[in-house]
């Protein structure tokens, strides 16, 4: 009888049973890594990565950013003060002059002949008062001796008084006729930095008004003027009332400018004034500060922004602008959390006001507590999230990548004053 063992039939089921034990084997192992694998049970995908912040009170500032018009310190126009025709202009374009530097002249040969004209009339009128004051000399004695009549001597008084008049009228006549002829020389009436000519040689001025010829400005220092709405310089003396925030400066409260491209000038101003008014068609107050400029980077008209300081939050919590959701006029301002279990949740939070590019929480989160700030579009609902730290301008977690330190990145370190 055949040995069943060493029959080709048990060979080829024994081969068939290895070769499915093999294949258990492999997809045992394909199923144990898919267990234990980086996707999760069932092959799940990995939690979303989101940037977080973790925050901590702090005393920070509200700092308002409000537009503004660079104005330059001094400006005086420079004008004709009389007719005639521009002869030659006798200053570079753009250039610094000193006050009392002559800028133009104006034709002065008709200034010439009308002061010649005036010490003519002076000397006719000092003939007069001479010729007046030798008849009353001769007539004083005859007077007394009653020879004059009374109204003879009364007459030779009063021709002499009419003659010192019209000396006087003719020696203002000729002041006049000598200061019409200095303006004939336009000199700059301050020191500064002068703009290009408004009329060139040849060009009739001063006929019947002050012709404006050029515009000198001081911008060594710089005003800059800027609006706020009235009803935030209203809620912010109510919230002062309320105890919410601290007034921080005043009159002389530092300023600083963010210019067009968004770089701040490296140096500060200081506040002069806030108008006691409202202007009654746009709503705003106007403020105004100075600014040092000793290199001329500034220049009047430019457009900027102010950012001012005007109060002070105690224990306030910075968060990216960009973590929080507005709620408009009215509305609850909310921002998401990392929660028990890596869960996110949104959270209702109290916004004070803006310091840089933060905002200020005055009420909602708790120190240590972690926000939220970037990888939104790949949170799921219930489902957790690994939070890695966030910094401003780095590039966005990767999907997968490490979960955070809960110590990493505070909010508040960046931007707290």
């Amino acid at each position: 009888m055949t040995d069943p063992f060493l029959s080709p039939f048990p060979l080829r089921r024994t081969g068939l049973a290895a070769a499915a034990l093999a294949f258990l084997l492999t997809l045992a192992a394909c199923g144990g890594g898919s267990a234990a694998g980086p996707g999760g049970p069932g092959g799940m995908p990995p939690p979303p990565s989101v940037g977080v912040v973790t925050v901590e009170p702090a005393d920070v500032e509200l700092l308002t950013e409000l537009p503004g018009r660079l104005e330059a310190w001094r400006t005086a126009q420079v004008r004709a003060r009389i007719p005639g025709i521009v002869q030659k202009r006798l200053y570079t374009e753009g250039s610094l002059v000193k006050a009392g530097q002559p800028l133009f002249e104006i034709d002065p040969a008709p200034f010439r002949a009308a002061v010649e004209s005036a010490q003519a009339n002076v000397a006719r009128a000092e003939a007069g008062v001479a010729q007046a004051e030798s008849v009353v000399q001769r007539n004083r004695p005859l007077a007394a001796a009653q020879v004059v009549s009374d109204a003879e001597w009364v007459v030779n008084q009063n021709a002499l008084k009419l003659a010192q008049a019209d000396l006087a009228a003719a020696r203002a006549a000729l002041t006049t006729a000598r200061i019409n002829l200095g303006h004939a020389s336009v000199q700059a009436p301050i020191a500064g930095f002068i703009g290009r000519a408004q009329v060139n040689e040849g060009a009739l001025v001063g006929q019947g008004d002050a012709t404006l010829l050029a515009t000198i400005q001081q911008t060594r220092t710089m005003y800059v003027n800027f609006t706020q709405s009235a009803s935030e310089a209203m809620r912010l003396r109510r919230a002062f009332e309320a105890g919410q925030f601290k007034r921080v400066g005043g009159a002389g409260a530092e300023v600083k400018l963010v210019l067009d491209d968004g770089s701040v000038y490296p140096r500060p101003g200081k506040l002069l004034f806030s108008d006691l008014s409202v202007d009654a068609g746009t709503g705003q107050v106007t403020l105004r500060a100075e600014v040092p400029n000793p290199d001329g980077l500034l220049l009047p008209g430019l457009y900027v922004k102010v950012r001012l300081a005007q109060a002070r939050a105690d224990g306030g919590i910075l968060v990216p602008q960009q973590a929080v959701t507005r709620g408009g006029s009215g509305g609850t301002d909310v921002l998401m959390v990392v929660g028990e279990g890596n869960m996110p949740a949104p959270r209702p939070v109290k916004i004070g006001g803006a310091n840089g590019q933060n905002w200020v929480v005055l009420d909602g989160l708790k120190a240590g507590e972690q926000v939220i700030v970037d990888g939104f579009q790949k949170m799921r609902p219930n489902t957790p999230v690994t939070p890695v730290p966030w910094t401003p301008g780095g590039a966005r977690p990767a999907a997968g990548a490490p979960a955070a330190s809960a110590a990493a990145a505070p909010a508040s370190a960046a931007s707290a004053r």
